[in-house]
């Protein structure tokens, strides 16, 4: 993660670049005590693109649906680079890094952004590599996906979107593969499909999914996960990604896509540079929670 300097100025930054676009005081809370909800990201969400506009989009809710939350200095990276080695003493290791900033900061549920291999370890094994988390608030998951937070908030009328503020784009969706094939959202069966595309018809008028052996649990690798994301192994990268770039070329031809939606980190990282590569337009890869700030009906209030 980034230092506690670099990244509490990065966060008064992104408030500042809020309030001047939308004229509301949207916070990015950092080593909040008491707050509801630790939120836990990738540090990429800090400071590149596409990611930052998902951390925008995350703010937004919290500050609409008048939820307080934080960020921690301590546990400012959601990834878990120790299921890469196949380590388990190190994957613990950074797992204990949330447990002890949820106890320090003393709130009552995590919440995971948008990574990948990062909910894969929280979902399938963070109650037992750092837990038990009976010091939370047993009303809520341990953990929970920001896309699930977003979903019940949606459904319950929290949350209002218009739809026109993404009506600049058309959109498809990459299932990303630690959540497609190694995880689950919300309670129901298939929800780590189900909830994200929900999301995103509930917050754009034009939506269309690539053909149905490319997507869901039959989903094309980005070609960077695995800890191939490095420049050393781009030639390895491009070819991997070739399955999935296809079948976007297709409903791009088809539909009119403009840009598709991810919520893995390394699967934008790696569409960043797989656009270039392939003919596309690098600003086509978005966070989904862009959409959802972009969408998102807000007014003016204190938490």
């Amino acid at each position: 993660g980034l230092p506690e300097p670099a990244l509490a100025d990065t966060l008064e930054g992104l408030e500042e670049d809020v309030k001047d676009e939308i004229d509301i005081d949207v916070k990015f809370p950092l080593d909040v005590k008491d707050s509801d909800v630790l939120l836990i990201t990738p540090s990429a969400d800090f400071f590149a693109e596409p990611h930052v506009d998902g951390l925008i989009g995350y703010a937004k809710v919290f500050h609409q649906a008048g939820i307080s939350w934080t960020l921690s200095s301590h546990a400012s990276e959601a990834a878990n680079f120790g299921m890469f080695i196949g380590s388990y003493d190190n994957m613990r290791k950074l797992a204990l890094r949330i447990r002890e900033a949820a106890l320090e900061l003393n709130v009552k549920r995590i919440i995971f952004g948008e990574c990948g291999h990062a909910w894969r370890v929280a979902y399938s094994f963070l109650n037992t590599l750092a837990g038990p988390f009976d010091f939370l608030d047993s009303r809520y998951p341990v953990p929970q996906h920001i896309c699930e937070l977003t979903y019940d908030l949606m459904n319950r009328n929290v949350l209002k979107f218009d739809k026109s503020a993404n009506d600049d784009m058309t959109l498809t969706y990459h299932d990303s593969c630690n959540v497609a094939r190694a995880s689950n959202m919300g309670d129901i069966l298939g929800g780590q499909f189900s909830v994200p595309r929900d999301i995103i018809k509930a917050t754009v008028n034009n939506f269309y999914d690539m053909e149905e052996e490319s997507i869901k649990e039959k989903t094309y690798c980005c070609g960077g996960g695995g800890g191939l994301l490095t420049d050393d192994l781009i030639e390895l990268r491009m070819k991997g990604t070739l399955p999935r770039m296809e079948a976007l070329k297709r409903v791009v031809d088809d539909h009119g896509v403009t840009h598709m939606a991810a919520i893995c980190a390394i699967c934008k990282s790696q569409f960043s540079k797989a656009f270039q590569y392939y003919g596309f337009e690098l600003d086509q890869i978005i966070s989904l929670h862009q959409l959802v700030g972009n969408a998102l009906i807000m007014n003016k209030k204190e938490l």
